[in-house]
């Protein structure tokens, strides 16, 4: 299998749960949607379906 790069943040994760959220009628606070958007996160470095990288900046 070939192995592709694949750029995931959480802000991205953010705004993705924010839209989809209010389609179906539910507006949550920006704290709470980059909180889902942090545990989102966090599942799919537990399932070994990303790796983190970390800037060096």
């Amino acid at each position: 299998m070939k192995e592709i790069d694949l750029v995931i943040d959480t802000e991205e994760i953010a705004d993705f749960f924010y839209s989809q959220l209010a389609m179906r009628g539910y507006i949550p606070s920006e704290e709470e949607i980059f909180e889902i958007a942090d545990i989102t996160f966090d599942y799919l470095l537990e399932k070994c379906m990303i790796d983190e990288e970390l800037d060096e900046d």
